[in-house]
């Protein structure tokens, strides 16, 4: 009789430990850290020029379903900033970005100091900022 108590209490014993140590919940990362690489990008510009801004989402893991978007505000000067396909974007709206190597260009409106920040956000709420500053290049103080 002692041999099977002991060896009901050490079954038990077992299938207690089993049960707790197991966990129906899988530990899935989803959110991870990612950032917007950018090619050196002129910093003078005339009115109506063109700056071209290649980009790159670099990201630290990938996850299936992880979105990303972009938007940018001007808060000083004026210009139009549009994606590689054509897409012009108007500032504080969300655009999603499909490809992680695009272009962006901004085309100077204005002949007074400019600045651009661009937001890269994920579905996880994780957001990225940039900011570009350009200066009116006065074609008439080259000569």
């Amino acid at each position: 009789m002692k041999k099977i108590t002991g060896f009901l209490m050490l079954a038990l014993a077992t299938v207690g430990t089993l049960l707790t140590a197991c966990d129906d919940d899988l530990d899935i990362k989803q959110a991870y850290a990612f950032h917007l690489e950018t090619m050196p990008v002129q910093t003078r510009i005339t009115r109506g020029e063109t700056a071209e801004i290649r980009c790159e989402l670099r990201r630290a893991g990938r996850y299936d379903e992880a979105r990303y978007t972009i938007r940018y505000f001007q808060p000083d000067g004026k210009g139009e900033l549009r994606m590689d396909d054509g897409t012009v974007f108007l500032p504080n709206a969300r655009y999603p970005i499909t490809r992680e190597v695009f272009r962006l260009y901004y085309t100077s409106a204005s002949s007074d100091q400019q600045t651009i920040d661009i937001y890269v956000e994920d579905n996880f709420g994780q957001c990225e900022q940039l900011s570009f500053r350009f200066n009116n290049e006065n074609k008439e103080e080259m000569k």
